[in-house]
């Protein structure tokens, strides 16, 4: 049978899946005084239009699965599609009897990518539409001939679903009435020149399946029930540059595994349990968690992403992920995420050739790919990129309640010739090599979170001398909140490495921070970049035997907790893990019921609580008044000496002996009378031998180089003591 009202051609791209406006067509419409209802349903071997009990028989207009007819008027605003399809009845709401869900002033910010809440626009949202309830479905696929959406209520049959068209904007959208939150789906398009797209994940999909499955899930948003109040209004205070910042890195996958169910790794909610009052008792201050957006390969450790709207279903799903972060904040810590806008994978269910060709990415890999990691590089200078990406960051403070985000290897965002050869990249516009799409681009995520989100914190890791990274954009800078002081991490590093002996001729790499200290708002990091990769673990990178690696290390923490900038220790640090992280595996835990390894442990959780309840230790991080050196020439005998200051004229010292020789050495004070002695690495209490102070140390009303009273200290062989008055 034909529909003289819709001529064969049209009827033919339907059920081929080419039509690029199936509601042109499809659901009710009038022709000259009829109603008539057409219905896309391939393979179904008859269709009725039910309403108000009675059913109504479209006929079929074409072999393809076209069926439609002249219904009565009313029956056309509220009815039912009855078919039979593989022997079994089937009876749902018509999607193309629902008019759309986004409006004008959508389209028009999308176009103009200054959509700041993107994420409620685009993506899966359970809704009520019209009295009927459902899920909105919207995707950004500029420049297709067809978009659809697929899933189990289509048997993934990409013709079946076909989307409406939102004027010029390039997004799609429908609304698919009976399904809701749980239910898998994608997107599939077809091309201008007619090819078909692999079906693809949701780009602003809120949940997907466990890799190596690759469907988004349909995630509701709302109604979650938060309980963290209390930290919302005062996080702004723990964020702040004179806040105590010390976070504790963390891969949520390897921290610890059931290793009574086959090694899994933990929920969401088991790391709630678990993780959240670890951390807390330690005296870290914020989490930091490893990427936790979804991505297809665990050896990517999440840096890989390809759902940057959704928690990865390793550890649960989205309420899961809120819990975790909602039990940190009501224990007192802060969260932070690692954010990685600077690449993406090549996985064919992902952004890479998104709509059929370059979308997210640019067409020229000399512009668009990563060598060191096989990865592609947003077009920054794409508005509608770019918005994408400054959504998600804003997505994650809003809705997740999350504290701030740790940009990854934003070096490789900023230089356009990032690990290329000649030849192998394409100048800026006047010549350059810097990328100033992408720094336009960090500029814009910093201004928005500020404006925002103002109590949330951004860090940068630099890697590079790029100047004003933590410097506000008005003043020509980046923006950031605080930059990751790599540096600082590399000389330390490598003076620690080095045998005691030979240290002398290398004070510089421990004095050389200090002239820079202050020009960035830092965080000293020793993270998990420097413990993987064949560079063991930082117990190992000490010389020595086991008891000098143990002082060593114990000497490394009192001098960082000690040196002005926040500090960032990744898992397994705190007790000396002996062995490179494998995100495979657990940590050694067994390792903590060993003396030295729980002396370690104890010296962590003491010098967090100390940096909090001393302001001299944190208040004046990021600002020159709050350091001076007391010795910092004395290479002969590798010992180092500075004081720390509170605004309010609140003093700490540290002392660092780095030679295995006990010394009794001479030092200025910033006061005379007694200096407490908070804490001393070579503790027993830390599994070090015992020497010190006794507790204490009395400063003499004397001047010393400057100073206005004079100390005698014992530095114990490879330690570091702070003072206190």
């Amino acid at each position: 049978m034909t529909d003289p009202a819709i001529p064969a051609d049209e009827a033919e791209r339907l059920v081929s899946g080419a039509h690029g406006d199936p509601f042109a067509w499809l659901g009710p419409h009038k022709a000259g005084r009829r109603t008539l209802v057409r219905a896309l349903l391939p393979g179904a071997e008859g269709c009725d239009l039910i309403h108000e009990g009675k059913a109504h028989p479209l006929p079929l207009l074409h072999p393809g699965g076209l069926f439609g007819g002249p219904v009565p008027a009313k029956a056309a605003a509220s009815y039912r599609l009855r078919w039979r399809f593989d022997g079994r009845d089937w009876e749902a709401e018509d999607p193309y009897r629902f008019g759309p869900v986004l409006g004008p002033l959508d389209e028009h910010l999308i176009g103009e990518g200054r959509h700041l809440r993107l994420w409620e626009r685009l993506g899966a949202h359970p809704i009520m539409h019209e009295g009927v309830a459902g899920v909105h479905f919207a995707v950004w696929a500029p420049g297709v001939a067809r978009a659809s959406v697929a899933g189990p209520f289509t048997m993934w049959d990409g013709r079946r679903l076909p989307m409406r068209a939102r004027g010029r904007s390039g997004v799609w959208e429908i609304f698919v009435p009976g399904i809701g939150p749980g239910e898998p789906y994608r997107f599939e398009f077809r091309t201008a020149d007619g090819r078909v797209t692999p079906q693809k994940a949701d780009p602003v999909g809120f949940g997907a399946e466990h890799p190596p499955k690759t469907a988004s899930i349909v995630r509701d948003l709302g109604g979650f029930d938060w309980r963290d109040e209390a930290w919302m209004e005062a996080r702004a205070a723990r964020n702040a540059a004179d806040a105590p910042v010390s976070i504790y890195e963390v891969h949520l996958g390897s921290w610890r595994r059931r290793l009574d169910e086959g090694g899994r790794p933990l929920s969401y909610d088991e790391l709630a349990r678990d993780l959240v009052p670890y951390a807390a008792d330690m005296g870290f201050t914020h989490l930091e968690f490893m990427p936790v957006n979804e991505h297809p390969f665990d050896g990517s450790w999440g840096y890989q992403p390809v759902g940057l709207y959704a928690p990865t279903s390793r550890h649960g799903d989205l309420a899961g992920f809120r819990r975790l972060v909602d039990a940190a904040h009501r224990a007192g810590l802060g969260v932070l995420l690692d954010w990685v806008p600077g690449h993406f994978p090549e996985d064919p269910h992902g952004l890479a050739f998104f709509n059929g060709g370059p979308l997210y990415e640019h067409a020229d890999k000399r512009e668009g790919f990563h060598p060191d990691w096989n990865t592609l590089i947003y077009d920054f200078g794409r508005i509608e990129v770019s918005n994408f990406l400054l959504a998600n960051a804003l997505y994650w403070l809003h809705e997740h309640h999350v504290d701030g985000l740790r940009v990854d290897a934003v070096a490789s965002m900023l230089y356009r010739d990032y690990s290329r050869k000649a030849g192998e990249w394409i100048p800026n516009r006047f010549g350059g090599r810097e990328n100033l799409e992408a720094v336009a681009f960090l500029q814009a995520v910093n201004e928005a979170v500020r404006a925002e989100a103002p109590a949330a914190m951004t860090v940068a890791e630099e890697s590079t001398a790029w100047p004003g990274v933590s410097k506000p954009v008005s003043e020509g800078g980046l923006g950031f909140g605080f930059k990751w002081n790599m540096g600082w991490m590399n000389d330390t590093l490598r003076y620690m490495a080095r045998d005691p002996v030979h240290r002398r001729h290398h004070h510089n790499e421990m004095t050389f921070g200090s002239a820079y200290a202050f020009s960035e708002r830092f965080v000293l990091p020793l993270s998990h970049d420097e413990v993987v990769h064949g560079k063991g673990a930082l117990w190992d990178k000490m010389p020595g035997g086991p008891a000098e690696k143990f002082a060593n290390l114990r000497a490394l923490y009192g001098f960082m907790w000690g040196h002005p900038g926040k500090k960032l220790l990744f898992m397994g640090g705190e007790f000396a893990q002996r062995t490179e992280w494998r995100q495979a595996g657990e940590l050694d835990w067994g390792l903590i019921d060993r003396p030295r390894h729980a002396g370690v442990w104890a010296l962590v959780r003491d010098l967090n609580r100390l940096y909090r309840e001393e302001p001299a230790l944190h208040a004046q991080d990021c600002a020159p008044e709050g350091f001076s050196w007391i010795e910092a020439d004395n290479a002969a005998q590798s010992l180092f000496a500075f004081a720390r200051f509170a605004p309010g004229g609140e003093a700490a010292i540290v002392i660092s002996n780095m030679t295995p020789v006990e010394r009794r050495v001479t030092l200025g004070a910033p006061a005379a009378g007694p200096w407490r002695e908070r804490v001393n690495t070579d503790s027993a209490l830390y599994g070090g031998a015992g020497a010190g102070n006794l507790g204490a140390v009395e400063a003499r009303a004397e001047p010393w180089r400057g100073w206005p009273a004079t100390m005698e200290v014992t530095a114990p062989g490879l330690s570091t003591i702070i003072l206190t008055r």
